[in-house]
């Protein structure tokens, strides 16, 4: 009896939290997947067409273009946010008044709107009046100013890269301090009587008891940039010719500018399946690590 009424309590206590889920993920998901078999328009009446448009996604080259795309800017950002985050943080994980500083300079762009921070690259990336493209004058790097954005899509990729780098790295290095903060001091002393230098240590204790941490950091590193959006809206627009377009950008076309909501639900459970994907891989990964 007291088991019973142990589990109601706590269902209970859970209920809120239900009722939230099922509120404002179970069923837009739920609506989303419906929408997904119709062709569903603002100012049309919708009519069902089953997997349509799923058969449209594999008939449509703009997808898979705007896939690859993705694809390409999530292989080329995530190790470079890994990488930096990682080695910023063992630089300044130990608690130093210097190293604080340094942490909280790092971390202080992450607070800002992805928004504002898009406008004040698209701003310093400007071709007339950028102070990057100043800068690189000033210092006989380049001849002439470089036009950023409209004109080469890979150009265009790397300044966004760099907008976004300067913004995320300080989130990927808070996660990583609190990581190697957690290890046990009696670890690294036993390693540096042992006569283990620096960078072993650093292999040989601090990289196996972060793996999970690692692993969480990347997920949420794949999943941001495969759902990249604000930055190639604010400082591309999809430009030159629709070869800037990510996914999101693309599904975010179709669905309002051009109304088809069917075709943009339709992409929008595509990309949610590559995330779902990518999710248990680091789920399984996670495990492995753990055993």
């Amino acid at each position: 009896m007291y088991s019973k009424r142990s589990s109601l309590t706590g269902l209970l206590y859970l209920a809120p939290a239900l009722a939230f889920v099922a509120a404002f993920t179970i069923y837009p998901l739920a609506q989303m997947g419906w929408m997904s078999l119709h062709n569903w328009s603002l100012i049309a009446e919708k009519k069902f067409v089953g997997l349509g448009n799923f058969v449209k996604i594999w008939n449509d080259p703009q997808f898979w273009a705007s896939l690859e795309f993705t694809f390409k800017y999530t292989l080329l950002i995530t190790p470079i946010l890994m990488g930096l985050g990682l080695l910023i943080a063992l630089l300044t994980a130990t608690n130093t008044p210097l190293r604080r500083v340094t942490r909280a300079v790092v971390f202080a762009p992450v607070v800002i709107g992805l928004g504002a921070s898009s406008l004040l690259w698209y701003w310093l990336f400007s071709y007339d009046f950028g102070l990057i493209n100043r800068l690189l004058l000033d210092l006989g790097l380049i001849d002439k100013p470089i036009v950023w954005f409209g004109a080469d899509a890979d150009v265009a990729m790397w300044a966004v890269i760099v907008s976004i780098v300067w913004k995320v790295v300080g989130f990927g290095m808070i996660l990583f301090v609190a990581a190697i903060q957690a290890i046990p001091a009696e670890l690294t002393e036993a390693s540096m009587v042992d006569g283990a230098s620096y960078w072993q240590r650093v292999r040989q204790v601090t990289l196996p008891l972060i793996a999970r941490t690692i692993l969480l950091v990347t997920l949420v590193s794949v999943i941001g940039s495969l759902l990249a959006f604000d930055q190639f809206y604010i400082m591309t627009a999809g430009q030159p010719r629709n070869l800037t377009a990510t996914s999101v950008f693309l599904i975010y076309l179709n669905s309002f500018p051009y109304l088809k909501l069917g075709y943009g639900a339709a992409m929008s459970l595509v990309l949610a399946g590559i995330i779902l994907i990518c999710t248990i891989f680091q789920i399984v990964l996670t495990r492995r690590s753990h055993a």
